[in-house]
């Protein structure tokens, strides 16, 4: 499957970064260099002008579907909130070589990172799963950690995917529309570790944000990075509303499954959550 034409520019996908970085910020889920974006490109891109250095590098996870495609990545450290003012310090490309063990990376003569983001396989692993499964030459995948719901994660009475959801998509009528699959609960793992990533991956496959319980979230678009920060936002107000209304001793009634179902009918919307 592939993007509508004509392909999003270069510049467009670092103004993108730089702009979905600052917005993460803005909503408080992303301190100091917690957080990063990745976006994976099917197509031919020419990434020196931008990033002349090249270095020969191996990939955390195998990427074989990825062979011939680019992968732009924030770099390990780099706080989102400056990417905007700075894009090429932050942003790598990663030319992925034949068979998807090795690649290229590009950087910029004002780069400020050593390496790429610590959860670089999560991101590579995702890309390698959907482009594999799915057929799409374009995905942007955002890393975040929005507090009201990385709080819900620490209670046990939230730990699941169908308390959370009940939760969460019971505030506002847009929810629903916005976040129909529901949000992937997974259980804490090792932030980097192979078992986070794998467990990312099958989240990711049936849901398009994952909630890493006491860590953070993952969600990812086929359409543009600012799809993939507009479930955050989603996700992140529904929690926010379920914290309020814990604070307040659950006197609000929420969305009830009727009124859910009334918005899902009337939008075309299906989901598990009816």
């Amino acid at each position: 499957m592939a993007i509508d034409q004509p392909k999003p520019t270069l510049d467009e996908l670092i103004e993108q970064i730089g702009e979905s970085g600052a917005r993460i910020c803005e909503i408080d889920a992303s301190e100091a260099g917690a957080g990063n974006i990745s976006v994976y490109m099917g197509w031919d891109v020419e990434v020196r002008r931008h990033f002349p250095n090249a270095e020969e590098i191996e990939l955390p996870v195998p990427a074989p579907a990825l062979a011939g495609g680019t992968v732009l990545a924030t770099g390990s450290g780099r706080r989102l909130r400056q990417i905007e003012d700075e894009p090429l310090s932050a942003i790598g490309a990663v030319k992925i070589h034949e068979g998807g063990l090795t690649g290229t990376l590009y950087t910029s003569n004002s780069r400020k990172f050593q390496r790429l983001t610590s959860e670089f396989n999560s991101h590579l692993a995702v890309h390698q799963d959907q482009v594999s499964r799915r057929g799409i030459d374009f995905q942007a995948v955002v890393h975040a950690q929005p507090p009201h719901l990385t709080y819900l994660s620490h209670v046990p009475a939230y730990q699941t995917s169908e308390a959370m959801n009940r939760a969460i998509l019971r505030w506002e009528p847009e929810s629903i529309v916005s976040l129909s699959q529901g949000i992937a609960v997974l259980p804490f793992c090792i932030p980097g570790s192979e078992k986070m990533s794998n467990e990312n991956v099958a989240g990711l496959r049936d849901f398009e944000i994952t909630l890493w319980s006491k860590h953070g979230t993952m969600s990812r678009s086929d359409i543009s990075v600012f799809r993939a920060v507009d479930r955050v936002e989603y996700a992140e107000t529904g929690a926010k509303y379920e914290f309020m209304d814990l604070q307040a001793g659950g006197k609000a009634e929420g969305l009830s499954r009727e009124e859910i179902r009334g918005v899902a009918d009337t939008f075309g919307i299906s989901s598990q959550w009816l």
